[in-house]
């Protein structure tokens, strides 16, 4: 079972004292959780504390699979109304370049893709991961889902992170950013919630139990 980490920046600083290969970590938790702003906190903290380019958060949506690739699936409709969910993003791509952030450390750089949230759509090798960075930590959704081509990804990691965050807390936010970012009314975004990100954050949550730390989210 996962323990409690109260102290990440601390573990991390210690990760960074004993060891000298590149370490992998993966942040794992439901949508609205908090996820990227954990990260980029951390790594920002470390990098403050340890050097520039100790560490760097990196994000799982720039695996998204794109709108014209959604088109073409069998239902687009459906594709689109549950866009999000574990097998809408491009699994064998995200493994290949966590592996590749692997066995590049020290030798050359890795180019990670983004996500443009004003065109909905990822945009490729956006990132620059270089060669002296020596924490990697990615944040996702799926880093702990064991289907829809997720198995056994979480064993690219060195240490798996579960982000445990109050589920009423993460649909509040998810609800604010749909009336935010799309326009929603307050009934729209719990719809969307009802009918797509409540089934996905369900899927994310029952796969906690693989992560080795649970880290405890702020309001």
């Amino acid at each position: 079972m996962p323990q409690p980490l109260h102290d990440p920046v601390a573990h991390l600083v210690t990760l960074l004292q004993h060891r000298t290969s590149r370490m992998l970590v993966g942040l794992a938790g439901a949508p609205g959780a908090g996820k990227s702003t954990l990260a980029q906190q951390l790594s920002s903290t470390v990098n403050a504390t340890c050097g520039a380019d100790s560490c760097v958060a990196l994000g799982m949506d720039g695996f998204h699979l794109s709108k014209a690739q959604l088109a073409q699936m069998p239902d687009p409709a459906a594709a689109f109304a549950r866009r999000g969910a574990p097998w809408t993003f491009d699994a064998a791509g995200f493994r290949q370049r966590v592996t590749m952030l692997r066995s590049a450390a020290g030798q050359h750089p890795v180019m990670w893709p983004d996500f443009a949230h004003e065109i909905g759509d990822p945009v490729p090798d956006a990132i620059r991961v270089a060669p002296s960075v020596r924490v990697v930590l990615v944040e996702g959704l799926y880093l702990l889902h064991q289907d829809d081509g997720w198995h056994d990804i979480d064993r690219l990691f060195d240490e798996r992170w579960f982000l445990d965050t109050p589920f009423a807390l993460s649909m509040e936010r998810l609800a604010l950013r749909h009336m935010q970012a799309w326009g929603f009314t307050r009934a729209q975004a719990e719809h969307r919630i009802a009918t797509s990100d409540g089934l996905n954050a369900a899927l994310v949550q029952a796969s906690a139990p693989r992560s080795d730390w649970l880290v405890y989210a702020t309001a």
